[in-house]
């Protein structure tokens, strides 16, 4: 894999770590304040598409979601369809280049 294309991938899953923070950090900031939520959906979305560290993490540091089991399975498989899906692409990544 050529340079070029290991820093776009860094610099994707850079923003979507962040913006997935940032979502989970201002739904629990509305919750605490009783204004408008953001979607699981939409944290559920950010998290599938690469964001699931930055959740994992920041869930667990400002203890939002931590305790509502459909978000945590919910979340649990958006951690999964992630990692399939850079293993099929790294699978396929290996199988072209030999």
């Amino acid at each position: 894999m050529s340079l070029p294309v290991i820093t776009a991938i860094v610099v994707f899953l850079s923003i979507v770590n962040l913006v997935t923070a940032t979502l989970f950090v201002w739904d629990k900031r509305a919750a605490n304040r009783d204004r408008r939520r953001v979607s699981e959906q939409t944290l559920l979305t950010w998290s599938a598409f690469g964001g699931w560290p930055a959740g994992f993490i920041c869930g667990r540091m400002i203890r939002h979601k931590t305790s509502k089991t459909s978000f945590r399975l919910k979340f649990a498989l958006a951690v999964a369809v992630n990692v399939i899906a850079i293993a099929t692409a790294a699978w396929f990544a290996v199988s072209i280049g030999t």
